[in-house]
């Protein structure tokens, strides 16, 4: 049961993990495409948080949305889920992610800044996550 409680909050927070750069005119936005990792938190339903770390590779697939697909490991595990983010103005995309293993969904904001971008993740069984991701 820990392993599966883990596994929804290093799902949460993917969205890596999901996997981001945005400018601050819609024309402007940056391109996304390619790898970005760094690390951060994620925090259980049970309230216990561990540190966890991931990867994500960011895919163009429309004038201003991005597929990232992410793999995160904590003490708990890993995980891999995709995310679909779409520009929403200013420096901020949002969108919604998926772990296929444990079929656990949420959303997913980033909000960029330069070469690095915080991301935060939140899942409806109570997982939260927070990233800070450099390319």
């Amino acid at each position: 049961m820990a392993y599966r409680h883990s596994a929804l909050g290093m799902t949460a927070l993917l969205g890596l993990a999901l996997a981001l750069t945005a400018a601050p005119a819609r024309a402007d936005i940056v391109n996304l495409d390619g790898a970005w990792s760094g690390g951060g938190s994620v925090k259980f339903p049970s309230g216990a948080k561990e540190a966890a770390r991931c990867r994500a590779n960011f895919k163009k697939r429309g004038a201003e949305s991005y597929l990232v697909n992410a793999r995160c490991a904590s003490a708990s595990g890993k995980v891999e889920q995709s995310a679909l983010l779409t520009y929403v103005g200013g420096n901020q995309f949002t969108g919604s992610f998926f772990n296929e293993e444990f079929k656990v969904d949420g959303t997913i904001t980033v909000t960029v800044s330069g070469n690095s971008q915080s991301v935060s993740i939140s899942s409806p069984a109570g997982s939260t996550a927070n990233f800070k991701l450099t390319r």
